[in-house]
């Protein structure tokens, strides 16, 4: 039987190889990533995942995880997965809600809807994916149009790292916004990732029986 298969966000490798990693499960998985700044083009999100997937799993026998929420593709990702039933992907919009969870993200949103999330990920890259990818480094003028409607910075931090909350931090303070931090760990990304992991094991188990 195929080694399961995790199609995801680059914007996860850091925490998707800690969570396969500290699972033990770094051998036992495919994992191929697609570019993080699709972020920004979202779509090209769903073409990029068929294009693997015609790649790695043609007969469409493998089983998938796609490392993705819906990510902005309008219900491109669900509509892929109803063409072709061994897809799964992780539950929630986007990686704020299954690094969060349905129920703090909701609340966190509930408080104040003009929230700008950055994730470890986020803060560590936000020059090049934000500042520059927006074009603030050469309009800076333009702050205040792109982010007038917001009020502040929740920065949903993976790892205990202090150095990307000081990052997270002074990305606030650039936007002029407030800043609020939240631990989430990787749990909400780890589960599902698990669970996908050790049906999968499963499977492999009964078919060498």
């Amino acid at each position: 039987m195929t080694r399961p298969l995790v199609l995801a966000c680059g914007a996860l490798v850091a925490e998707l190889r800690a969570v396969l990693a500290a699972a033990g499960l770094a051998d036992a998985v495919d994992v191929r990533y697609l570019p993080a700044n699709y972020h920004s083009r979202p779509d090209r999100i769903v073409p990029a995942l068929r294009e693997l997937l015609d790649e790695l799993d043609p007969h469409g026998e493998r089983t998938v995880l796609l490392g993705y929420g819906d990510c902005g593709t309008g219900g491109g990702i669900d509509r892929l997965m109803a063409e072709r039933p061994n897809l799964h992907r992780i539950a929630g919009d986007h990686c704020y809600e299954f690094y969060a969870g349905t129920e703090v993200f909701t609340a966190l949103q509930d408080a104040e809807l003009g929230t700008f999330y950055l994730t470890d990920f986020l803060a560590r890259h936000f020059d090049a994916l934000v500042w520059t990818g927006l074009g603030l480094d050469r309009h800076p003028e333009l702050r205040d149009l792109y982010f007038g409607a917001y009020r502040r910075v929740v920065f949903l931090g993976q790892a205990a790292d202090a150095d990307l909350v000081a990052r997270a931090r002074a990305a606030a303070d650039r936007l002029g916004l407030t800043f609020e931090q939240c631990n989430t760990g990787r749990d909400g990304l780890g589960a599902p990732v698990r669970a996908f992991a050790y049906r999968n094991e499963a499977l492999h188990a009964a078919a060498r029986e």
